[in-house]
């Protein structure tokens, strides 16, 4: 009898898998931090037979190359992927075994790379899953446009047709097991759902229920923002990642803290948003470490400048580290634990700024007072509505553009706060006054704001 298991990467939205059967299996799109899969593998008493990739990733550091050293395991790569390093290249059609009786076979699915290839699961000659990364999602697909922008309407439309070879060739019960999908900018629209199977989508996904013409023209029109890592993603994979080093950072007292950001270095702290706002190291930025972290992080730093992490716990700042790590952040510079209290020297206090609802800006502005209010949401949501007179400046462009903020006091808000209070941070740091708003943008309207619509 098979098995799946899956492991959730789910600061980056993604999903890596362990399928086998009584005593062998493989891993799929595995994460960088490889000790996930090898306990996961124990657990279940197995041997790492495979391990296989769908395509080269744009938005995390894979950990197949380490894993199949590790293990011994068959590393199974697309044959179009263009890497440096040994694999068993994987063409269409290709079929690789696991144990008697179970098998995993290649489907060439182009369309969010060229190369990105399927594996369906087979026990006895039944597919009995299908391994499908960046091709067909819950209710969506992988994004076209990750690769090169001359080729992007050309793999949308290639995704149409790998979606549909896939209905086409597996039953309705076939479960769907996609490695994007679930919060990662991969993916070209965020739909809903833990689960599905071949099914389902074929009854709801627009791969599969709009004819190519228009499912390539709303899917262009759709894509998002891009994060400005992945450009280092892909190079970091096709030329083979350096083994993981999750080994503590050296400890950097509140001397070092102070020097590395007179230097320019980024010092983050990975608190709360709450306890920041209340105090925190006169520039220090604010990255919440139960947030998209990685995500954000990775896509507002400037690539390869220094980081110190401040954290209020020892497993904070691990699972920081490890997070970091899966982005190719590799080494944080420096790291200190504890509170404001630590991290600033002898007779230094903390800054702070002051969180606010909707209500209370309403209230400000019913008063007549001057300031200015900031939008940090992508274009995309702010298309579906804005606060009236709202300067916008997406959060992952705020700190090269800065000084483009009117004068004022700032109120600055996203779509729940999270974002928020890492534009407020960066502000902060520039010597802005400046209010996080930490309330849900619906609440804007119902506060008494009025909200524009565009759209509407």
């Amino acid at each position: 009898m098979f098995f799946v298991d899956t492991v959730e990467i789910q600061g980056l939205g993604n999903r890596g898998y362990l399928a086998g059967g009584r005593s062998a299996a493989v891993v799929v799109d595995p994460p960088r931090d490889i000790d996930r899969m090898l306990a996961l593998a124990a657990r279940r008493g197995v041997r790492i037979a495979l391990v296989a990739e769908t395509h080269v990733h744009n938005d995390y550091v894979t950990g197949g190359l380490e894993l199949a050293r590790v293990t011994g395991a068959e590393y199974l790569v697309p044959a179009g992927a263009r890497v440096s390093y040994p694999r068993t290249p994987v063409a269409d059609g290709d079929t690789a075994g696991i144990e008697e009786g179970l098998t995993l076979r290649a489907l060439a699915t182009p369309g969010h790379t060229p190369h990105h290839t399927s594996y369906v699961l087979e026990e006895d000659g039944r597919a009995v899953a299908v391994f499908t990364g960046g091709s067909l999602l819950i209710g969506a697909v992988g994004r076209p446009d990750l690769v090169e922008p001359r080729m992007t309407r050309a793999l949308a439309r290639a995704q149409h047709a790998s979606a549909r070879r896939l209905a086409d060739e597996l039953e309705d019960d076939v479960p769907v097991m996609p490695t994007h999908g679930f919060g990662s900018f991969c993916s070209s629209t965020q739909a809903e759902g833990d689960s599905t199977t071949i099914g389902k989508e074929r009854e709801s996904n627009d791969a599969l229920v709009k004819d190519v013409d228009e499912f390539v023209a709303d899917l262009l029109a759709g894509l998002d923002d891009i994060p400005a890592y992945y450009a280092h993603m892909g190079p970091v994979n096709s030329a083979g990642p350096e083994p993981i080093d999750l080994t503590p950072p050296r400890r950097a007292d509140a001397e070092e803290i102070a020097a590395r950001l007179a230097a320019g270095e980024w010092v983050v702290d990975l608190r709360s948003r709450v306890a920041f706002a209340e105090g925190h190291v006169a520039g220090a930025y604010n990255f919440e470490a139960d947030g998209k972290l990685a995500t954000y992080l990775a896509w507002l730093i400037p690539w390869g400048k220094p980081v110190t992490l401040l954290a209020e716990s020892f497993e904070q700042l691990a699972d920081a580290q490890r997070e970091l790590a899966r982005v190719g952040i590799d080494r944080p510079a420096a790291a200190a634990t504890g509170g404001p209290a630590d991290w600033l020297g002898h007779g230094e206090e903390p800054r702070s700024f002051p969180r606010a609802a909707f209500a209370e800006l309403s209230g400000v502005r019913e008063r007549g007072e001057e300031v200015v209010v900031l939008d940090v949401r992508r274009d995309s949501e702010r298309a579906n509505g804005y606060v009236e007179g709202s300067a916008h400046i997406p959060v992952h462009q705020l700190h090269e553009r800065v000084a483009e903020v009117p004068d004022g006091t700032v109120w600055v808000h996203c779509a729940s706060g999270m974002r928020a209070t890492i534009a407020a941070s960066m502000l902060d740091a520039a010597g802005r006054e400046v209010v996080a708003v930490d309330d849900p943008f619906d609440a804007a309207e119902q506060a008494g704001l009025t909200v524009v619509r565009p759209e509407a």
